[in-house]
């Protein structure tokens, strides 16, 4: 990761389907790079079920907008010259692309096999509710389309663990397939029982034909597209000591600077912890934790106290491997983790991310250029593109916090050699504030502003350095030297 570099999710939810997202990504590099961006995640870019599904119900991963499946050439996003041609564009920039991937499920299957299976409780698949009985899955994926075109592999009952609706009866539960060797992961979340099974078919890494399949896969896709790294979608679900093996495959062949972040959805610290350790440490990890606090601190207002912000997040206690983010397309309206941090407490959760010494923080799409389905949440595009200039330019150095405060807290960030001048962050929860903080005895008699543009009054910092900044209601302010 670059000094200071940010990352943007490069879609939302709810995108049109019209194709055009690899177009307007390979229109829209340079000006990612000019306000500060250093990396773009990308949505699935292979054939999913359709044309409207947003990615994530995995088709074929072999087909990057090529074949005609599904009832197209093109995913929702384009073709696959397209994404190349996006990729590409990015390239020139400077700018690393992360490709997301899911591994856990596939969807869409080509026909039937029958097999035995147990029908398990959902609040516990651990436990089976019937007797072994035969069933007709949708679990044979022959892509005849692509006709073995850079894989020969066709996928059959044997290489899953998990359906959740049996042909024959019309029933819909959830079915663990019978077989030799067969069964849930047990090296995955412990919800539920046992959080192996997600939804669709359930991908068995159990398997040996499917480690090897996978593994030739992430060989061909990282070398077709040249992509710089991977966001690995719902590893909650997925056998970690398989992802061990995956994350060991591409840094031995790809070079340990080829990045990798998990997404696992979970609030609590120790199970973070957990999966972290069964890794090795291998990959960053998106700070939901951080996430959730800041989803709270906009529910709570002035009710919620400041000074915890930070508590529990991976941030603060795995500093070197956190990435921050405010939204994604899992917390938008009408998704299963809806958590959408509102509007007035989006400027200070960025501020948050943005101008501090640790973790990559990631930009949402949603939050930048608009959401599609939720008109009343309008974007802070001005806000964000403050802050971007204001961490590309003055939020470097040691950092002095001043979490005195229930509601207004602030911090100093010092500058360094390259970038001396420094910046200071004040925000509030609450009502207005001021706070009197240390810059330095190297600027005073300096004026600074609020770059923000929220408070207008200048400030003056004295003999010892400190200068008594303002914040209003509600708001961040963060003041820069005029000079």
């Amino acid at each position: 990761m670059s000094a200071n570099g940010v990352m943007f999710q490069y879609f939302e939810w709810y995108l049109e389907d019209n194709g055009t997202l690899w177009k307007s990504l390979k229109d829209d590099a340079n000006h990612l790079k000019e306000i500060g961006i250093t990396s773009v995640w990308i949505p699935p870019s292979y054939k999913a079920t359709g044309t409207n599904d947003t990615g994530y119900g995995v088709y074929d991963v072999y087909d990057l907008g090529e074949f005609d499946q599904k009832g197209s050439i093109r995913t929702k996003y384009g073709t696959k010259m397209e994404l190349h041609a996006a990729i590409n564009a990015l390239h020139d920039k400077g700018l690393n692309v992360y490709a997301d991937v899911v591994l856990n499920h596939k969807a869409g299957a080509d026909g039937t096999d029958t097999f035995m299976a147990v029908e398990v409780d959902p609040n516990d698949r651990k436990t089976q509710v019937s007797q072994p009985y035969e069933i007709e899955g949708w679990v044979r994926f022959d892509f005849n389309s692509r006709n073995n075109r850079y894989s020969g592999f066709k996928w059959r009952w044997e290489h899953f663990n998990g359906v959740d609706f049996d042909n024959k009866s019309g029933k819909k539960a959830i079915f663990r397939i019978l077989g030799e060797n067969k069964n849930w992961s047990e090296d995955v979340s412990l919800e539920f029982g046992n959080y192996d099974y997600l939804m669709f078919a359930n991908v068995d890494y159990m398997h040996p034909d499917v480690q090897k399949e996978t593994l030739n896969w992430i060989s061909w896709f990282v070398k077709e597209t040249g992509v710089d790294g991977l966001r690995f979608d719902a590893v909650k679900h997925i056998n970690s000591q398989f992802m061990k093996k995956f994350l060991n495959h591409i840094h031995n062949e790809f070079g340990n600077d080829f990045y990798a972040v998990g997404e696992y959805w979970e609030s609590s610290k120790s199970i973070i912890d957990h999966y972290i350790n069964a890794i090795d440490y291998q990959m960053d990890m998106f700070d939901v934790v951080l996430h959730y606090n800041f989803y709270r601190a906009s529910l709570d207002g002035k009710n919620y106290d400041m000074r915890t912000i930070f508590d529990d997040t991976i941030v603060k206690h795995h500093p070197a491997i956190s990435v921050t983010f405010v939204n994604n397309h899992d917390s938008q309206m009408d998704q299963s983790l809806e958590s959408r941090v509102d509007k007035w407490f989006s400027p200070l959760a960025y501020g948050l991310i943005l101008l501090r010494r640790d973790g990559f923080p990631c930009v949402f799409y949603g939050d930048y250029y608009g959401l599609t389905r939720e008109n009343s949440m309008s974007p802070i595009r001005d806000e964000i593109d403050k802050l971007l200039n204001i961490r590309q330019n003055h939020a470097y150095g040691d950092q002095i916090d001043y979490f005195d405060h229930k509601n207004v807290i602030g911090w100093v960030r010092l500058g360094n050699e390259e970038h001396p001048h420094g910046c200071a962050i004040i925000m509030s929860s609450g009502d207005s504030g001021v706070k009197n903080m240390n810059v330095g005895q190297m600027h005073h008699g300096e004026i600074w502003i609020d770059k923000m543009g929220n408070v207008q009054d200048h400030i003056i910092i004295d003999e010892q350095g400190n200068g008594l900044f303002e914040v209003n209601g509600g708001s961040i302010s963060v003041y820069v030297s005029q000079s």
